[in-house]
């Protein structure tokens, strides 16, 4: 009997809109009660609704999310990259990362970074595990005023180091 092959599934990806942010929660809570993300609170998530990317699939349906966050002037970091379970493997998550970085050569960053524990993953895309000095000495006396978590959590401050455990610092590159 002749083999029988699926086409690949098809997904498209826009910017998030206020309607999303319930949803980007809803996928999210899952890998916060996992320690694997940051909780946010859904007010968090308002605020930050211009910051993050959607995948859809044919239907419409969401199924992945991400987020550029900017840090400084040349420094950005990937959040809230996260994909609905069916949707793993299928390409959703490199295509949200491709829209982050496309946005963060738009705005002049020249690397961004991620806490991660899906080291493969990002290795794959062309980051590289890093140490902590990403910023130099008045940047970081900067960047330890603000109250983002996710900037705590890069700082590597003790206030999160509870979610922070055994996670990766990556580091790449942007090339025009």
């Amino acid at each position: 009997m002749p083999e029988v092959t699926k086409p690949a599934p098809t997904f498209t990806v826009r910017r998030a809109q206020t309607s999303d942010v319930p949803w980007i929660k809803e996928l999210v809570e899952p890998l916060v009660q996992r320690r694997i993300l940051l909780g946010k609170e859904l007010v968090v998530f308002y605020e930050a609704v211009q910051e993050f990317y959607i995948a859809l699939d044919d239907e419409g349906n969401r199924i992945g999310c991400g987020a550029l966050h900017v840090f400084w002037d040349d420094l950005g970091e990937v959040r809230t990259l996260a994909v609905a379970d069916d949707w793993l493997g299928k390409g959703v998550g490199h295509a949200l990362l491709e829209a982050v970085e496309l946005e963060a050569r738009r705005l002049g960053l020249t690397r961004l970074f991620c806490l991660t524990f899906e080291v493969g993953f990002f290795e794959r895309n062309g980051f590289k595990a890093s140490p902590l000095g990403l910023v130099d000495p008045d940047v970081y006396s900067e960047l330890v005023r603000s109250p983002d978590d996710g900037v705590a959590e890069f700082l590597d401050l003790a206030r999160v180091k509870q979610n922070t455990l055994g996670n990766t610092r990556m580091l790449k590159h942007l090339t025009s």
